[in-house]
């Protein structure tokens, strides 16, 4: 039924007047490639509307959307933006509110679709996304650590003779975000669907638990040495030496090349929680010149590419994690999209205002600063960096 109405869709928007879309992709696999070529194809097979692919590297889109799209150029739709410019774009008036496109949501994660919106309305329609997870080694943990107490008892039970249990750059806080979510640490508040970036929560009762733990994982557990890097950990789990660690998909290539039996879960609850651990998910999705001549033939070729057969496609051209729940079904099989996949429904989308980069910094170094020596003054570490955050947003 869904395909029959898709397939409407496409019949319908072909009765208008033939138009060339011109789309902007910043895909550099070839394979990624080869899979928009062929998707637009079929569009332009279903629909009579042809598509020009142009090729446009990913840090340049933003700037050069605003420049063009108010004299009438630039592209009919963008594949893909990051949810991090979204706002940016919103802002400018350059993106197109998509709400009245999507026919439905039910398909599409959650998580997603919060990070494609802004303002309260929906600007993107996500395609795959990315987070964290815990990664384990099922030869030296047959099974995923359900608590903290088995978490804890797993990676010390490993941590010996030069193998570790448990291994992660602490002073990262992009990774560590989902230890400030569990204790109720966050960005910016959101308010169904706006964030207020008046409202920033990273030095709150929470955000010095959070920073607490981080530290013990050091000097209470004793299982992260100092100057641990994520390169490191990497290296040490694909060599066979730890049991555990935190990464995203970007890691599971070499992981997969080493041989290692690995499974993927999200990390357990800390101790003393108000809420699970919720990582920060990166979104990217589809998008829409606000100055379009070709808006009703653009939304219908992006709703194809997010579709579960598309995304189903695209996983299996380069490995994203899809956000169409039914793709994620009919990739059953694959580990990967499972682990992942649930991580990013558990997680939290990073910020997609321009305020998010008055954060990185000051929390980054309040991160840093927490693992450095045992039971530092975390109180003062993070009111330092939140004086820092507010005199940068206003």
């Amino acid at each position: 039924m869904k395909k029959l109405l898709t397939l409407t869709a496409l019949v319908l928007t072909a009765q208008a007047s033939a138009a060339t879309l011109t789309v902007w992709n910043h895909f550099t696999d070839a394979s990624e490639v080869a899979w928009l070529q062929a998707q637009a194809a079929a569009y332009t097979k279903a629909s009579g509307h042809k598509v020009s692919i142009v090729s446009v590297p990913l840090d340049q889109i933003p700037d050069k959307l605003i420049q063009a799209a108010p004299k009438g150029q630039g592209p009919d739709l963008i594949v893909t933006l990051p949810q991090d410019r979204l706002g940016q774009l919103a802002a400018a008036g350059v993106i197109e509110p998509l709400d009245r496109y999507l026919t439905t949501r039910t398909d599409l994660d959650k998580t997603a679709l919060s990070a494609m919106t802004y303002g309260g309305k929906l600007f993107g329609l996500p395609m795959f996304a990315e987070s964290v997870a815990l990664i384990y080694n099922k030869k030296l943990v047959p099974k995923a650590p359900a608590t903290w107490d088995e978490f804890i008892r797993a990676a010390q039970a490993n941590t010996a003779n030069g193998r570790y249990g448990f291994l992660m750059d602490l002073s990262n806080a992009y990774a560590n975000y989902g230890v400030f979510s569990a204790y109720g640490g966050y960005i910016f508040k959101n308010n169904a669907g706006t964030l207020n970036v008046k409202d920033v929560g990273i030095g709150n009762a929470g955000a010095q638990k959070a920073l607490g733990l981080l530290n013990d994982l050091r000097y209470r557990y004793k299982l992260v040495p100092e100057g641990v890097s994520a390169d490191a950990a990497k290296g040490a789990f694909v060599d066979g030496r730890l049991a555990m660690f935190i990464t995203g998909p970007w890691d599971m290539g070499d992981i997969r090349k080493a041989g290692i039996d690995f499974g993927i879960t999200t990390l357990p609850t800390p101790p003393g929680a108000t809420g699970k651990w919720s990582p920060f998910v990166g979104v990217q999705g589809v998008i829409l010149n606000a100055y379009g001549k070709n808006k009703v033939a653009s939304s219908a070729l992006a709703r194809s590419l997010v579709s579960r057969a598309s995304q189903t496609s695209f996983n299996q051209a380069g490995g994203r994690i899809p956000v169409s729940l039914a793709a994620r079904t009919q990739l059953k099989s694959n580990p990967v999209v499972q682990g992942f996949g649930r991580a990013i429904s558990a997680g939290t989308p990073m910020p997609n205002v321009p305020q998010m980069g008055s954060i990185w910094g000051p929390w980054g170094n309040a991160v840093a600063q927490a693992v450095q020596k045992p039971t530092p003054d975390y109180r003062s570490i993070l009111d330092a960096a939140m004086k820092e955050i507010n005199g940068s947003i206003k």
